[in-house]
This record gives C-alpha cells, structure tokens and sequence, in this order.
C-alpha cells in the first residue's frame, strides 16, 4: 500500500503568516522512525510536508484509490502550522479531496482539541470532569472560582501554558498570558490533588485499550506534569499502573466512552486525574496522541505488546479496516531476517536529499552532442561515483563526440545485466535549462531523457553494495555520447556489449503515469530537393512551386499509424524568383516506424513518388538518405521478463506499465534476441518548449526498482 506520511516542517510555505502559531512540532527523528516501521511492512511510504504544496505533492504519489491494487492512504501527523482548531486542516483537506488517512475526523480533533466544549460533552454523558470556568479577559468577574485551580489555553496541547494558582491575583496573572500568548480563552479548572493517569486506545469496533499507564509524580499529589518535562525531561511511566484491576477497568471503560462520545476514530489518549478520594476525572483528550519515543502513548503500548513497528502498523490497520473492510496489513513475523527489499528501501530514504543534489549537478552540466568537454565532464564525474563500488572503466575515445564509457564490476565479459543510457542530449548551450526543485518534481535539461535514470541506477547499485548483494551480480554500463548523430559512433560497441548481456535495461525516463518502454520505433531521415532546369513562361515559377509541395504532401500521406509508420517534415524551404525565373526547394522527411520490414515498404513508396519521369525535362530531383536507427521491437523474450519485472513492481507498489515511444534511441542496436526494457528512469515529462521534468518521489522508487529486479536476476 501506498502511505504518505503528512507532517509540519516548513512553516513558511504558507500564503501568509496569520493567527497564532503553532508550538506543537514532531520530531523527524520519530517521522522518519515511522516511516521505517511501515517499509519493514511492505509499504511504499513517502514523506510530506503538510504546507500548502501538500496537494500537488500527493496527486504525484498517490493514484486513485478506486484502483484496488494501488491502495493509498495519508498517515497524518500533521499538528498544523497556524489558525485555529490546526488539528482539522489537514483531515479537512483531505476528506475534500477524498483522499483516506490515519486518524479522526475533522469533527473529532474540533472537539477534542476544545478543551471546553470536550468538558461540556462529558458533563452531557455524565462522564467525571472537574469544574471549569472560562475566560476572555482577567478583568471579568472571578469571584466564584474556588481555588486552587490550573489554567491551560482552551485550545492546545502538550501541556502549553500550564499554572496552577490558589488565590485570584496570580488568576488574573495566568489568564491574561494565556490570552495575550496563545490569543484565545483561558480555561481555568479545579485542580485535582491526587495521582495522574493515561489510557491509550485503538481501533474503532471495537475500541481496544492499552493497559492504565501512570506517570509517576514522585508521590507528590500537587504535581503535575509540565511542556518542559513532557519535551525535555519526561517523567517516569509505570504501566500497568499499580492500581486495582476493577479501578482500571473503570478507567478504560470511561476511557471507551470518551472517544465514542467526542466521535473519534482509530488512535487517542485519554488524560485521567484520580482524587485523593479515589474519584476518577476525565482531564482531556488527546486525538493525536504522540508517538514519540517516551511518549505515554508508545510505553502502554508497549505493555500491551505491541513494540513501536507494531504499533505504527497497527495504527494503519484500524484505518485501513474502517475505510477498504480490509484484513490487516501487517505481514506476519516469520522470526526471519528482514527482507533485503525493506533493506534498500529503508537505505534509500537516507539518500534522498544526496541523490537530488548528485541530480543537480548533473543537470547544471551542459551535455550537448558537440560540446565534447562537458560530455566528458559528465562521464568523469560518473566513472568516479562508480569506482567507490568497484567499477573499473573501459573507455572508447571519440574525437567527435565525448567518449564513451563501458563500466563493469567484473573481468568477466559476460554479464547478468547491462544498463544503457547516453552521456550527451541535444540541447544547445544557449538553451540550456539549469536545476530547479520545486512543488515535488525536479526540473532541468536533460533530468527526465536520460540524467534523471542514471541518478537512479547510481542509487540502486549503491543501495546494492549497502546491502552486500552487489558483489553476487555482474553488471555492465554503457554510456553512449552521440544520441544526435544517432548511434553512429556507438552502434557497433552496442552490438558488441550487449550480447553479453541476458537482460538490458534502459535508463530513459518513463511516462508521466509510470509507462515504461518495451518498444520503440525506429527512425528514418531523408532530404527531398527538387530544382527548375527551365522555363517558357512566368507561370512555370508558380507550377513548380505548387509540384513540390504537392510531392511532399504525398509522401506525408503515407503515414498510417494502425501499422506504426509516421511521416512528418521538420524543415521546408522554398526559393523562386518570377522576374528572374527560378525555383529550389528542399524539405527534411523524419520518418518513424515499427518494424524493418515496413520501412523497407515504404521506403520504396517514397521513392516511387518523385515524379521525375514526368517532369524530367522541367525538373530535377534528388532523394537522400535512410534508415538512421532501428525500431526497438516488442518480443515475446521482453514481453517475459517485463511481466516478472511487473510482480516486483506490485510487491513494490511501484506503478509500471508496458508502453512504446515513437522516438527512437541507441538501444535500439542491442542484440534483439535479449530481452529489452527501457524507462528506468524517473517518470516525468517533456514538454514542447523543451522543459523537462521527473516527480521526486520516483526517482527512490526507481532506484528501488532497479536494485530489487537486479537481485531477483538469476
């Protein structure tokens, strides 16, 4: 399953900075800690930052849930990052883009998060609560409060700005910072001397509870628990609490009847106070209760039997049950070692931030075809990325183009895998596109036709040696430096590499919806002229204008795309002249196409349609060119292997996709008998004006792809 985890980092992005600010914040110690314990489980699970990108960020990873085997789901531990009732913004956000998550409702963190109104409910469902009084200004009437009493802010959590007071004038002392701080109501309450209590809970039909924890006050019945001691010097958990069992089943039972009462859903904590007199008070609720590490939540957990994975996982389940009637999640512990997939993907999240910056650096690295310094700049800086992990290189110089580069991590010339991709693109200097990171997707000439793709194979191989499955692979590299003159330099060192190989994956980018390349069309370029060799009369410059067009026109016809053939011109230049009679024109034909044998047809049609004979007096005509690259075709050994590359994907929860590019590319000449798969690069796009760009959270589910199929290879 698919779980995005949503938490509050960048403050800034936001519209505008307005109303109180949020205190409460996670630490991405324990974010990243419940990321791990949902990879251990076989999700794919990407991080978010709940800002107001947070959408464009979740429409990138997640498809839609009516797919049943794509499910997807939010794992919110966003406290909110200003405004009031923060609890609500990202579930209300959320529930309007239809969009399941972990947790309660909008409705129920409103409730629970107002410390009034949740008393107001309990004192409706006759559950105990100590009386209470509010405030919006120190100078209202006081006098019928009855002391001591604590005084918190109505609307937060985590202990923020708690006093207890006993006469009217530290009161009045404690409203007017509450007010002026948290600018919202002073809930004042009667203060309950006595021993402080937590009751976790879980689920939702049933409610399940965790054993009664205690916080330990050292004996004192005055104390309580502070912000300070609950961030920086947490106090001691007893749990089980060393009660009577009937008094901590009460204390579950009242516990169970909050969360119904308030309507929350899957996990909260319920705060309890108990009387010097044994009476049981309902302080508050916590419906977002934390799960850092000595959190009162965790440790009952803990007691109940559930370590931190298992909780976190549990936590998915109950939610996962409520919205798709779905069985746990969790895989059954098997008391084996973790799986090595889990390995990768956990290493991996630790090289997100490294990986984008090695993407940086390659994309500000101008690779145009001719600018033969930065191709080999390029190739340098990956022959060195790749000796730390035992890569030697075998270098072909090129005196044209940059150089191009074979590596391997075997003397052996056979390999179990061989990694195409290309060096060199064909954007000029003057219309390069430098980094950019923006709105979860990478921007940058070159990042989604081929830079983005050996990113992700330098990940996955690195991923690889992390997990000492490296050294049991044979792997070759090639890297290409003249996708401009089509392979022409390169065909043969192609050919020659890739019969060695028992399977060849492209590092081109996929299509925006995961679409990877298991067939190409192959390309073709000719140039068409045609001159005026004489004339009788003005009106022959007219005719002769009117016969080119009409050739070329023809030959476009001759496109049919039910059988994979399209003919387009990129350029058309016509010159005449009526007073001084004379005609040129010359036109570019690019021809694209499925198989040899229908070039070979129409080839022969566009050959046959230059009328010379007709004209040959009038006219001259010159056809040149061919066939520049073949057509990757779909064969039943690719078909094979793409369907065994399609189950890691699923296990993966990786969306894949059989799909074919008309545009045509040098690992075309591969050996056709091996089985070829291209897109292994990071889904994305590019555009008409020439900007390209790849989603972020593909390029570690790439790397992953790539490191998992290599070692599943036989």
């Amino acid at each position: 399953m698919r779980v995005a985890i949503i938490y509050n980092k960048d403050r800034d992005k936001v519209i505008n900075v307005f109303g109180m600010q949020n205190k409460e914040v996670y630490n991405p110690k324990v974010v990243k800690r419940v990321a791990e314990s949902l990879e251990k489980n076989g999700h794919n699970v990407e991080i978010i930052d709940g800002n107001m990108e947070v959408f464009d960020k979740l429409k990138d990873f997640f498809p839609r849930v009516g797919d049943e085997k794509n499910r997807s789901i939010v794992f919110n531990m966003a406290y909110g990052i200003q405004g009031e009732s923060r609890y609500t913004h990202i579930p209300s956000m959320l529930e309007m883009s239809g969009i399941p998550y972990v947790g309660s409702n909008p409705s129920g963190h409103a409730l629970a998060l107002d410390k009034v109104i949740t008393k107001i409910i309990l004192q409706k469902n006759n559950l105990p609560t100590p009386d209470f009084w509010v405030f919006s200004s120190k100078s209202e009437d006081m006098s019928d409060v009855k002391y001591p009493v604590i005084v918190k802010p109505k609307m937060e959590s985590v202990s923020f700005g708690l006093r207890v007071v006993d006469n009217e004038e530290d009161l009045k002392d404690a409203v007017e910072f509450i007010i002026s701080e948290f600018h919202q109501q002073a809930l004042v309450e009667q203060f309950i001397q006595g021993r402080e209590f937590a009751v976790g809970l879980i689920g939702n039909n049933p409610v399940e509870t965790f054993p009664v924890l205690e916080i330990d006050l050292e004996g004192d019945p005055n104390a309580i628990q502070t912000v300070d001691d609950k961030q920086h010097k947490p106090k001691n958990k007893i749990c089980p609490a060393q009660i009577s069992e009937d008094l901590a089943k009460e204390m579950q039972e009242i516990s169970k009847k909050v969360f119904t009462s308030l309507g929350l859903r899957d996990f909260a904590r319920v705060d309890i106070r108990l009387g010097l007199d044994n009476e049981i008070y309902v302080l508050e609720v916590n419906s977002m209760a934390s799960l850092g590490f000595g959190g009162s939540y965790v440790a009952a957990a803990k007691a109940y039997g559930l370590d931190y994975e298992g909780l976190v996982n549990k936590m998915l389940d109950v939610a996962s049950m409520r919205y798709f009637n779905l069985e746990s999640l969790k895989e059954k512990s098997t008391g084996k070692r973790i799986p090595t997939k889990v390995k990768i993907r956990s290493y991996l999240r630790t090289r997100e931030d490294y990986i984008i910056k090695v993407i940086n650096d390659f994309v500000d690295t101008n690779t145009y075809t001719q600018n033969i310094e930065g191709v080999n700049k390029f190739g340098n800086s990956i022959k060195s990325k790749l000796s730390s992990l035992g890569f030697t290189a075998e270098v072909f110089p090129q005196s044209q183009v940059g150089n191009v580069l074979y590596l391997t991590n075997t003397d052996n010339p056979e390999v179990d895998v061989l990694l195409v991709g290309n060096l060199d693109n064909t954007v000029k200097p003057e219309k390069h596109k430098y980094f950019q990171d923006r709105d979860n997707r990478l921007y940058g000439t070159g990042v989604w036709e081929h830079k983005g793709g050996i990113a992700s194979a330098l990940l996955a191989l690195q991923s690889l040696k992390y997990t000492k499955k490296l050294k049991n692979k044979k792997i070759g590299i090639l890297l290409t430096t003249d996708d401009l003159m089509q392979g022409r330099f390169s065909k043969k060192i192609i050919k020659d590499k890739s019969k060695n190989a028992k399977v060849i994956l492209g590092l081109n980018g996929a299509f925006i919806h995961g679409g990877m390349v298991t067939s190409r069309s192959g390309s073709a370029k000719y140039k068409i002229s045609m001159n005026m060799k004489k004339f009788t009369k003005t009106e022959d410059v007219a005719k002769a204008v009117n016969v080119f067009i009409e050739t070329i026109n023809k030959m476009v016809k001759q496109t049919d795309e039910d059988k994979g053939v399209v003919i387009s011109p990129s350029k058309m230049n016509v010159s005449s002249n009526i007073t001084e009679p004379y005609f040129h024109g010359d036109s570019t034909l690019n021809i694209r196409f499925g198989n040899p044998e229908l070039y070979t047809t129409f080839d022969d049609k566009i050959r046959k349609i230059i009328p010379e004979k007709k004209y040959k007096n009038i006219y001259s005509f010159q056809i040149e060119g061919s066939e520049r690259r073949p057509p990757m075709q779909l064969t039943a050994e690719t078909e094979e292997k793409f369907e065994e590359l399609k189950k890691i994907a699923d296990d993966l929860d990786i969306i894949i996709s059989s799909d074919h590019r008309w545009s045509s590319n040098n690992i075309a000449f591969c050996d056709s008998t091996k089985p070829i798969i291209d897109g292994f690069g990071p889904s994305g796009k590019k555009e008409f004006s020439g900007r390209e760009y790849v989603f972020t959270h593909n390029i570690i589910e790439k790397a992953h792809l790539i490191a998992v199929f290599i070692d599943n290879l036989k």
